[in-house]
């Protein structure tokens, strides 16, 4: 387990973070080039200073190891050596691979990815300009965020009822997800003392750490406080001691961390058992927090600072979705409607 800092959480110290930097070339038994020294100082970069998940620069390095392995193909092996035209080839080379095509949010994904790699060799003056610039993303269409009603989130709630260690944990865990919007990995990443208010005897608010370690402050609804503080009297003390000695405040049935992995089953267990028909994912929590928010009349800034979005235009997605809903209700209950 990766040193604590004083707060208890887990440090992203270099050996963490590391994961997502190492091996950021392929295994070839040819020395490294001039790009690929360039690429793991890139990776140390978005890592380090910018300070991205691992998950995040994983993916970048996957992205970039594809395309300097393009690159190489066509002779290319320094970063001044890059012309548009080979950025441009590879570009190509997405839209038209026969053997596994990509969808367009993929493809929009590496070569956000390569476009990145690129701004960074110009800032860091490896090389003249930025020859990956004028290279467009495909357009992606529309999509709006996936969110269930309040009746149905109800009843999954619902279906975590029970006295049992595992009832009260996942009850806690679901609350808080709907009570705060909070992503996934947000929530399995906290640890007890981010639940401010225990030492008082009840949950008040909880503090989130978001992308990049944006930390922010969200409060606990009354159904929330109360699955959480049930959790924290009648079962952690009882899971904790099955397990190595840890500050996380979700544990599974053997005292470990709750990881990513584990928390999906759950909530697909539970809608399940609620019988919704449907498949919901974490993010549905996420979506359903916001547009059951905006539908409640809450201002968009409001929701933009709960969620930590950095930008409102990225919130602002889901007054298109409250939208949807009140033109719905309008054509069905106005007679001149139709």
């Amino acid at each position: 387990m990766p040193p604590a800092n004083a707060a208890g959480r887990p440090s992203a110290t270099p050996s963490r973070r590391g994961r997502g930097i190492r091996n950021s070339r392929p295994v070839t038994s040819e020395p490294p080039t001039a790009l690929d020294r360039a690429l793991d100082r890139y990776l140390r970069h978005v890592s380090i200073e910018r300070g991205l998940s691992a998950n995040t620069v994983a993916a970048y390095r996957r992205d970039l190891a594809s395309y300097l392995g393009s690159l190489r193909a066509r002779g290319v092996t320094t970063p001044e050596g890059v012309a548009e035209a080979d950025v441009s080839a590879f570009a190509q080379q997405l839209r038209t691979r026969p053997d596994s095509p990509l969808t367009a949010s993929s493809m929009a994904r590496m070569l956000s990815s390569v476009r990145g790699f690129h701004r960074f060799l110009l800032e860091e003056r490896l090389v003249p300009e930025d020859v990956a610039s004028d290279v467009k993303p495909p357009k992606l269409a529309s999509r709006l965020p996936k969110a269930i009603t309040i009746e149905q989130m109800a009843a999954v709630l619902d279906a975590a009822g029970g006295d049992d260690l595992q009832s009260l944990r996942d009850k806690a865990l679901l609350e808080l997800l709907y009570a705060t919007g909070a992503r996934i990995s947000e929530a399995v990443d906290l640890n007890v003392d981010d639940v401010l208010g225990v030492e008082e005897g009840s949950a008040d608010v909880v503090r989130l750490f978001g992308k990049g370690g944006k930390q922010r402050i969200v409060p606990l609804g009354s159904f929330a406080r109360a699955a959480i503080d049930a959790y924290l009297v009648r079962a952690r003390p009882i899971l904790s001691v099955r397990g190595p000695s840890t500050p996380a405040l979700f544990l599974g049935l053997r005292g470990q961390r709750v990881s990513r992995q584990n928390a999906w089953l759950i909530i697909r267990a539970r809608a399940e058992q609620a019988k919704l028909g449907i498949e919901i994912s974490p993010h549905t929590f996420r979506h359903s927090f916001a547009t059951h928010l905006l539908a409640g009349g809450a201002d968009v800034r409001v929701v933009q600072e709960l969620l930590g979005h950095s930008s409102v235009a990225t919130t602002q997605i889901y007054t298109l979705v409250t939208a949807d809903t009140l033109r719905d209700m309008y054509t069905t209950a106005h007679p001149r409607a139709r």
